[in-house]
């Protein structure tokens, strides 16, 4: 059961010209109410392209704000227009939209309140092409996590996650970093709050349109997620 819920995706964007025409066509429209975008100063036609596409609610941030701050305002966004379950997708044609579907089946009849789209269950990431020193350094990252948040999620690094809007209304994911690492410390948020949340397998697509962070960002990203997961431990986040 989704009927009676009000769905919303939102592409957090940074250079995705070459790849949001494929993601934006795999979405299930016959579910899904809105969708926004959101550019993050994109240095190509990204916003051209949403455009044309359809795309009629697109916010644009006039200098690069970072991957954190970028979610936030389509959070903000997503809320202010009433939704009650939110998809954030990234428009990099990494991950598949059509298991858009099933995230929200899950939320909508209240078995968990956020659902995790996860490369790591099952063999997608490797399969998928996903670099043999990423899948170590996920892999070493989420077991380090997991010790410490006291969870087991297969992985805390996915760019494809379904929230109710409720999750996103009692956490505060506005004082989150504005970086790459906003994705942890929101699920310190969550988990901090009570909630719990669920895994589904998905397959994953690696190639050279497909966003990516430079070995530099990479490690300060690393040393972000273990500072998340031992403030957590130490009873931070709220």
């Amino acid at each position: 059961m989704i009927k009676g819920k009000k769905i919303i995706v939102v592409l957090p964007a940074y250079n995705a010209e070459l790849t949001l025409e494929k993601t934006y066509s795999e979405i299930p429209f016959d579910i899904v109410d809105d969708v926004i975008l959101v550019d993050d100063c994109s240095c190509d036609n990204t916003v051209d392209v949403a455009a044309r596409l359809g795309i009629s609610n697109i916010v644009k941030h006039n200098i690069n704000m970072g991957y954190g701050a970028n979610q936030k305002s389509c959070y903000d966004r997503a809320l202010e227009m009433s939704a009650d379950i939110v998809v954030m997708l990234h428009p990099d044609y990494q991950y598949t939209p059509k298991l858009i579907e099933s995230m929200c089946y899950i939320i909508a009849n209240g078995l968990y309140p956020v659902v995790f789209g996860s490369r790591i269950l099952g063999r997608g990431s490797l399969k998928g092409g996903m670099p043999m020193y990423k899948y170590l350094a996920n892999r070493m990252l989420t077991f380090v996590q997991n010790l410490f948040i006291r969870q087991k999620l297969s992985e805390y690094h996915t760019g494809f996650r379904a929230y109710s809007a409720d999750v996103l209304k009692d956490i505060e994911y506005k004082n989150n970093s504005d970086d790459f690492v906003f994705d942890n410390e929101i699920i310190a948020q969550i988990f901090r709050r009570g909630y719990e949340i669920a895994e589904i397998t998905c397959p994953t697509k690696y190639f050279k349109e497909a966003s990516s962070i430079n070995f530099r960002r990479s490690v300060k990203y690393g040393f972000g997620v273990l500072r998340v997961s031992v403030q957590y431990a130490m009873g931070y986040y709220k």
